[in-house]
């Protein structure tokens, strides 16, 4: 997907990601969404803590003012597509795979 959209005000951006709803609710993840289209994220808290993981591309693009798609393909299997409000700082959307979907929400922080 190298012609895959970048917003702007997502591309460069670390936003961090507290779930209240879903399979990783309680849990903070940080999404680090570089210039060149590559994301790294990880937990920032808890039992699964740990080393960055780094997906080469992902798709932000704004659908309203404040409010952005993001979406990305993890090493794991897993999509995750959220819709970022960033006035608000809600983020919802769905992980999946090829056998599973999980509704999920939470809060943001834009950290950078």
């Amino acid at each position: 997907m190298a012609d895959a959209p970048r917003a702007p005000e997502i591309r460069g951006k670390t936003i961090r990601f507290t779930w209240t709803d879903g399979p990783t609710k309680g849990q903070t993840h940080e999404h680090v969404f570089h210039e060149d289209g590559a994301v790294e994220f990880r937990s920032i808290d808890g039992t699964q803590k740990g080393k960055p993981m780094k997906e080469k591309e992902y798709a932000a693009m704004k659908v309203a003012e404040d409010v952005f798609l993001v979406s990305y393909l993890a090493s794991s299997g897993y999509t995750l597509t959220v819709a970022l409000n960033l006035r608000s700082r809600k983020v919802f959307g769905v992980a999946s795979n090829a056998k599973e979907w999980f509704p999920i929400d939470g809060t943001l922080e834009v950290v950078e």
